[in-house]
């Protein structure tokens, strides 16, 4: 390849690594690149394990949840940003009979490994003896924010003049704890505003299941709904026009996490939108500080959370 491109092997090795700290002219570094291209070179993972004295696999550990909008452009986003650091991003789905993690991450031979919640000790300390960074996260960084965002939800509605405010639970329980974390920013926010507690009830993503906390939501006066995401809001919306609501006239309703579905909802979904890119990023510089064996400090638990106010509020 240093013959095909005209430069030394430790030119090549330097375009080849990205080797920090290494200046190489723009057109030398397009030389070396077009005679990989042209010898279809890939890089032999053992051999760079072995000179980097670890491998570029970072694992991430995803619980048992479905795998929908947010989630999967959260996943795109931290790809991108350890991939600028040479670092290779290998998901794993953690459902009820998968292989333990440290078992699969001494399968893959990762460097590191992240979550979406702190992993519990006898983990963490399996992982450790093989070698493995982990980079757990704490209660303000967890992805995405919880009690700021149902927060944030509630103070919206609040300030548009509600006084009865009901939340929307999902039904399955492998939700529960993330809705619940939400819902207690809600309840902060009513406390806070001199406003009753909200009335919250569950139900699955079914016109028939969402029609009976509609009609309690009626009887209790209920004016406006925060729902756990944007999925459970829209159904909620589907729901009301089965038996005759409208929103935000009868009842107005947000979510949460801004899907790329919520602008195109009967009617626009008010919702509340959380930066992937600088989670993505941010969990990134987790991993390389961990990797560095120092540690990110925590984003404010508010951070890359914003309001967006649309036509169903």
């Amino acid at each position: 390849m240093a013959r095909v491109a005209g430069v030394s092997r430790t030119t090549v090795s330097y375009v080849l690594n990205n080797r920090p700290g290494e200046v190489i002219p723009e057109e030398t570094r397009r030389r070396v690149l077009e005679a990989a291209e042209r010898l279809q070179y890939r890089a032999n993972s053992s051999a760079r394990t072995l000179a980097a004295g670890r491998s570029d696999i970072v694992l991430l550990s995803i619980p048992d949840l479905p795998i929908g909008p947010s989630i999967s452009r959260f996943v795109e986003e931290l790809t991108s940003s350890l991939a600028e650091h040479g670092l290779t991003l290998v998901t794993h789905l953690m459902a009820g009979q998968s292989r333990s993690l440290p078992d699969v991450c001494a399968a893959v031979g990762a460097s590191a490994v992240l979550g979406f919640e702190a992993f519990d000790d006898d983990i963490v300390q399996a992982m450790q003896r093989l070698g493995v960074t982990v980079v757990s996260p704490t209660a303000e960084s967890v992805f995405p924010s919880m009690a700021p965002l149902g927060r944030l939800q509630a103070e919206h509605v609040i300030t548009r003049g509600h006084r009865r405010i009901g939340y929307l639970l999902p039904a399955q329980v492998r939700f529960r704890s993330m809705a619940e974390d939400r819902l207690q920013g809600v309840i902060s926010a009513c406390a806070d505003a001199g406003v009753a507690q909200p009335v919250a009830l569950a139900a699955d993503l079914e016109i028939d299941d969402l029609v009976r906390p509609l009609r309690r939501w009626r009887d209790a006066s209920v004016t406006a709904v925060c729902a756990f995401n944007d999925e459970h809001a829209i159904a909620l919306l589907a729901a009301m026009r089965h038996i005759g609501l409208s929103a935000p006239e009868d009842l107005a309703v947000i979510g949460a996490d801004d899907i790329p579905m919520a602008r195109f909802a009967a009617p626009a979904l008010s919702t509340v939108y959380f930066d992937l890119q600088e989670a993505g990023r941010y969990r990134a510089e987790a991993v390389l500080a961990g990797l560095r064996g120092g540690r990110q400090d925590s984003p404010s638990p508010a951070a890359g959370l914003r309001l967006v106010h649309r036509s169903s509020t």
